[in-house]
């Protein structure tokens, strides 16, 4: 597909008045839309939002002016320059298809490791945007298709080392959806045709969707990754064959504001196997990252660091001997306390502030702030659990 011969992207004037209002606030640009009547200022203050709720999963393209930005919901729904860089190192070959192409973040980073990268995208006016930003960008191995991935597959020859597909989780009432069913296209239906044009397809679900559901329905797993950004759980992919893994292997991920990823390997046989072992609160505290959790490693990432639990229903570790490699957030324990307002103010000084995580209790955060008076913030950190014997207690922490 070309791009309409009149679609021009932004004129020099338009370019210097999102560069000089970036970080306004577009409200106040909108009531002052007279100044500049030259220019199509509601369009461009669209622009200045759709960048600024950009900025922090797309700093680059968010501070170039010359790309153009589509609708919010097209930016919403976009990978973020970590995770779309993830799933780019997963892949290799000379042809892949990202079949549900939106923004194309995915597609950007893909051609940087596929000799021949092909975007679909069903919204023409959006698939218009992206190719005009790939120009501008100087992406020049991408091939843009405003096409629906079915007849895309349907009526192309070609054959793909790999596809690629982030199914719409909306439906037509604009509500999230998470069933693979209800997802657009619907990847189960979809299968035959995908595994025809290519033996090898890397799927994203949400982080709701059930991983042993989504294993079963699809049936085609290989393997699976749990992805984390900043310790919050973005997406998982699993990559899909003609022969699925009896036991398909997860690996968790947290990517990390300094550029570093930490890394977990767990099935579902390993896990089954560990055996934890309990105790009541040591020198240090540990709690798995995100991706940890939902991949479901309650038993084997307390084995795997030799770490004890401090109850079945916790997911909490500790121990005397400090494990610096683990995957997850460490603390030294300074104080383990009653439920008791007084006696954790204590600790607190006059200000009374700590952040506050409950795991296994009976009150949210939200309950225990309001029963100890505790306020958001400080240096200390307090973890409400319960310990061995079903009392509760609160672990007053300083993270490492």
């Amino acid at each position: 597909m070309d791009i309409q011969p009149d679609f021009a992207g932004l004129s020099d004037a338009a370019r210097t008045y999102i560069a000089q209002h970036l970080h306004d606030d577009p409200a106040k640009l909108a009531l002052q839309a007279r100044r500049h009547p030259s220019l199509p200022v509601p369009e461009l203050v669209r622009q200045i939002q759709a960048r600024q709720k950009a900025r922090t999963k797309l700093p680059a393209w968010a501070d170039d002016t010359k790309l153009i930005f589509p609708a919010a919901l097209s930016v919403e729904q976009a990978s973020s320059d970590r995770t779309a860089a993830f799933k780019a190192s997963l892949v290799s070959g000379a042809r892949l298809a990202d079949l549900t192409g939106g923004f194309g973040v995915d597609a950007s980073h893909f051609a940087r490791q596929v000799a021949d990268v092909h975007y679909v995208e069903r919204n023409a006016s959006l698939a218009t945007v992206v190719e005009y930003n790939l120009r501008q960008l100087q992406i020049g191995n991408v091939h843009v298709h405003a096409a629906d991935a079915v007849s895309f597959l349907r009526n192309t020859e070609l054959a793909f080392d790999w596809l690629y597909l982030d199914p719409a989780r909306r439906d037509t009432a604009a509500r999230k959806i998470y069933r693979l069913q209800d997802c657009e296209p619907d990847v189960v239906k979809l299968l035959p045709l995908l595994l025809h044009k290519s033996e090898r397809v890397l799927l994203k679900t949400s982080p709701m969707l059930d991983i042993e559901l989504a294993v079963q329905e699809l049936g085609h797993v290989r393997r699976l990754w749990v992805v984390a950004v900043d310790n919050e759980c973005k997406e998982v992919l699993y990559e899909l064959g003609q022969e699925a893994a009896i036991d398909p292997e997860r690996l968790t991920v947290n990517l990390r504001r300094d550029g570093t990823q930490q890394e977990f390997r767990l099935n579902r046989a390993r896990e089954a196997r560990a055996i934890p072992r309990y105790a009541e609160p040591q020198q240090y505290l540990y709690e798995p990252n995100s991706a940890i959790l939902k991949a479901g490693g309650f038993r084997s990432i307390g084995t795997a660091f030799e770490l004890l639990k401090l109850h079945q229903h916790s997911h909490l570790y500790t121990s005397d001997t400090l494990r610096s490699e683990f995957p997850g957030r460490i603390f030294r324990i300074r104080a383990v306390e009653k439920y008791d307002g007084v006696a954790l103010k204590a600790h607190l000084g006059p200000e009374a502030r700590a952040h506050v995580t409950t795991r296994n209790f009976p009150d949210s955060v939200a309950d225990f702030r309001y029963r100890t008076g505790i306020r958001e913030g400080g240096d200390l950190y307090l973890f409400a659990t319960t310990n061995l014997e079903g009392r509760l207690m609160v672990l007053v922490c300083e993270k490492l």
